[in-house]
């Protein structure tokens, strides 16, 4: 016969059980959908915005440019904020500048000594990190801007595995071509609804308040560590000169908390996301070997991307990190040695946005202790 283990109660359950429940609830918590989230028409826009370009610059012969065209005319749509016209180009104008500049220096340290690539990388990504004192819209802007600077150093390895021959000042100039789409898209829109302000076209990519941060002791030296955490990951991918390794320092970058004020559910939810969309990215070039093929997959994780911003933010990170990892290594070949390392590397390159997770934990709650002293 059954008997109830002693050091629980009868009306409880036993310790392994509640264990069990704990867990269900917090795997439902980060796969928790929004159905009312899925926006049809955002990712539409977003499959006209990549796809418009991958057909005309096929016909031409260019399509060594798509990347570059695509990514700045969808990264200058999402840093849209909004409003009166004349304010929102000047934000988009002043955006897709520096994508060019980061265009342009990606490539060129990207080819030249690793320690250019990681005193770029810290550099960028510090700056990107402060800029949460002007508020969650022009931080995710920086966000963004990081992000395709860490895409745009693997790039030229991948041009010439693919026997591709580019310049940075010609993949700079696909950029701001790119850039001046989105802005002339946005002028033509701003005029067919009648000249009047319109509300942001794509709601802010991180979660957490809208309001600009105070730049504490602790919010600089969080950002100062997520600088440093993405130089260790460019340098070792690009110091080492291992083939593959380049997913290393991407997977960081998406993985990492990018603020200290972003709760802990959207940062574990951020990390399980890159892990799975590595894993999507690694199998889809594994079986897919056509370019073409590959450069309409990505057009549809993009438009899958904006559909299901605001469904589930685990769901949306494995569609952006797949998206962004099979843009950087297209053209890439491939073959299970090669998934193999991208999946190490990727591993790799969490486990540093995991550790970054944890030191962002001992400062939140050092904050916290320091406040009731304070007042």
């Amino acid at each position: 016969m059954y008997s109830q283990p002693t050091g629980w109660a009868r009306d409880q359950d036993p310790p392994r059980l509640s264990e069990g429940r704990a867990a269900i609830n917090e795997l439902s918590k980060l796969f928790e959908l929004n159905p009312q989230g899925f926006e049809l028409r955002r990712g539409l826009r977003i499959l006209a915005v990549l796809m418009v370009p991958l057909v005309v610059l096929a016909a031409i012969g260019q399509e060594e440019f798509w990347v570059g065209v695509s990514f700045g005319a969808l990264l200058v749509v999402l840093s849209d904020p909004g409003g009166e016209y004349s304010v929102r180009v000047q934000h988009m104008a002043v955006f897709a500048l520096i994508g060019g500049l980061l265009t342009g220096l990606g490539f060129v340290v990207g080819r030249d000594a690793w320690w250019l690539a990681v005193l770029a990388s810290f550099a960028i990504t510090l700056v990107a990190g402060l800029t949460v004192k002007f508020g969650l819209h022009r931080f995710a802007a920086g966000s963004l801007l990081n992000i395709w600077f860490v895409v745009v150093l693997s790039l030229p390895s991948a041009f010439d595995l693919a026997r591709i021959q580019t310049t940075a000042a010609s993949q700079t100039l696909a950029w701001l071509i790119g850039a001046a789409i989105a802005i002339g898209y946005t002028g033509a829109w701003w005029l067919v609804r009648g000249r009047t302000a319109q509300a942001q076209p794509v709601p802010e990519l991180i979660p957490g308040s809208t309001a600009p941060v105070e730049l504490t002791r602790h919010v600089i030296l969080f950002a100062v560590i997520r600088a440093l955490a993405l130089s260790v990951s460019v340098a070792i991918a690009f110091g080492l000169h291992v083939e593959n390794a380049d997913w290393m320092p991407i997977a960081t970058i998406v993985a990492m908390k990018p603020s200290l004020q972003q709760s802990a559910l959207i940062a574990e939810q951020r990390v399980i996301g890159t892990i799975l969309g590595a894993a999507l990215a690694a199998l889809v070039l594994l079986t897919v070997a056509n370019r073409y093929v590959l450069e309409v997959v990505i057009v549809v994780l993009g438009a899958l991307a904006g559909m299901i911003l605001t469904v589930n933010y685990v769901i949306y990170t494995i569609v952006v990190a797949g998206f962004v990892l099979i843009a950087s290594d297209l053209g890439h070949p491939s073959d299970l040695s090669s998934e193999g390392r991208r999946v190490l590397f990727t591993l790799l390159g969490v486990g540093i946005a995991v550790f970054v997770m944890f030191l962002a934990g001992q400062l939140q709650k050092s904050a916290a202790t320091r406040a009731p002293q304070a007042t």
